[in-house]
């Protein structure tokens, strides 16, 4: 579904590489993490799949269903399946939860914002009518944001950094509605995170460490190698962390 092959970004404004040599492949149906600590390149590599003015690759390619978009617009890439959805997404004000779903949605179907709401795991007759705003708590507005992505019907979905603010029993939950996602739409998942828990439902994964590809492989075994650098370099003091992988 998704390569990326020795990718090296240089964000605008920058005179050096943020990512150096980035390496990885994402599978059809696949649920994907990529793994480092904050300042890693993480959330670079994403806006750079994504297409976003300022993080076009100096060299290297991304392929997507076999075809190369390294060169295409933000726009050309979304019309071909591809969605990011940011850590801090735009807050809204007067929009309910049913036009904020709509908006993105194809045909824009009542039974459709049910669908993807019900995926999520939030009662539709509870929400529709809800304001997206601060009355939501921090897990149901994850929940809303991650509707309005699947409602798009995306071929790869990008989350970045989905379980920021939330508490362990939230994002637990969440890892569970990736899940499925996956399953119901039938699209590949690339998560942004530094997150062990995210194992829970990760297929697969990518360490970044300063920007390079450090390993690519089965979450278990690249979360292990992650932890074991992390705690060497003291970025990581959670026990659990090295005997869970």
């Amino acid at each position: 579904m998704l390569k990326v092959k020795d990718l090296v970004i240089e964000p605008r404004g920058l005179k050096k590489a943020v990512v150096n040599n980035a390496n990885f492949e994402v599978r059809e149906k696949e649920i994907h993490a990529i793994l480092g600590p904050n300042g890693s390149g993480k959330s670079t590599l994403a806006y750079s799949i994504m297409g976003l003015g300022g993080y076009i690759p100096v060299s290297g390619s991304i392929t997507f269903a076999g075809k190369d978009i390294t060169k295409l617009t933000v726009t050309e890439r979304a019309k071909l399946g591809i969605t990011l959805a940011w850590q801090e997404p735009v807050r809204f004000e007067g929009i309910t939860v049913e036009d904020y779903i709509k908006a993105g949605m194809p045909g824009r179907d009542d039974e459709g914002v049910d669908r993807v709401l019900s995926l999520v795991d939030l009662n539709p007759k509870k929400f529709k009518n809800r304001f997206v705003d601060n009355s939501l708590s921090g897990g149901e507005r994850k929940r809303v944001e991650l509707a309005a992505v699947v409602a798009m019907e995306p071929k790869l979905m990008i989350l970045d950094e989905p379980d920021s603010g939330l508490d362990v029993i939230v994002y637990d939950e969440l890892y569970q509605i990736f899940d499925n996602i996956r399953n119901e739409i039938n699209s590949s998942i690339l998560i942004i995170t530094h997150r062990e828990e995210s194992g829970e439902v990760a297929d697969s994964a990518t360490l970044i460490w300063e920007g390079q590809t450090i390993l690519s492989g089965k979450f278990p075994i690249v979360m292990h190698k992650y932890c074991t650098m992390a705690r060497k370099e003291g970025k990581c003091r959670r026990k659990s962390c090295l005997t869970r992988f």
